[in-house]
């Protein structure tokens, strides 16, 4: 009770603020407009996070076939993925894609697929040749965009059954656990 009686007499001599509104929300200077240009700016960094290349030098016809393997896969492992003996664990069809949206779809199909621990992965971007170029557009910019990721060892053009040279099948790197499961399995260090 004596603290009360302190606290109205130090309180004596106030006089309280009359104030009638509330601000809640933080002002900080923001339009509609500048929030749309934030959101923007956004958007187009999620899209440049994806390094792989907008354009490429090598175009491809629509029946050739193309493999690729990046150094230290066995020969064996090579050959069993060209001739299709893998399972298919995951498959992306591109029919119908522009190169933009192709970009962003094969990047983040073999990021989940990697979430996923998937190890072989069958992509389509189609032959394609159907413009005035007769070139393959989209299937050269997806075997040069599978060379440039780094979660893929090899890529080869898939058996007729799979989509032959419309199609690959892609050799996605193990993850650590996967390695290391492996080595607990077969006793290896």
């Amino acid at each position: 009770m004596a603290d009360e009686n302190d606290f109205m007499a130090a309180m004596g001599d106030v006089t309280p603020i009359k104030q009638d509104t509330v601000k809640l929300a933080k002002d900080d200077g923001l339009n509609d407009e500048s929030l749309q240009r934030r959101k923007l700016k956004a958007e187009q960094e999620d899209i440049d996070e994806n390094s792989l290349t907008a354009s490429v030098m090598n175009m491809l016809m629509p029946h050739d076939i193309v493999g690729y393997k990046k150094a230290g896969v066995q020969e064996g492992v090579f050959k069993k993925l060209r001739l299709g003996k893998y399972a298919i664990d995951g498959r992306l069809d591109l029919h119908h894609f522009t190169v933009d949206e192709a970009r962003q779809e094969i990047a983040s199909f073999i990021t989940e697929s990697l979430q996923y621990e998937l190890r072989c992965v069958l992509v389509l971007p189609g032959k394609g040749g159907r413009d005035e170029s007769g070139l393959s557009i989209l299937k050269s910019y997806v075997a040069a965009w599978l060379e440039e990721l780094e979660a893929v060892l090899a890529y080869h053009s898939a058996q007729p059954f799979h989509g032959g040279a419309g199609a690959f099948y892609v050799l996605l790197r193990k993850s650590e656990e996967a390695k290391q499961r492996n080595r607990e399995a077969h006793g290896l260090r």
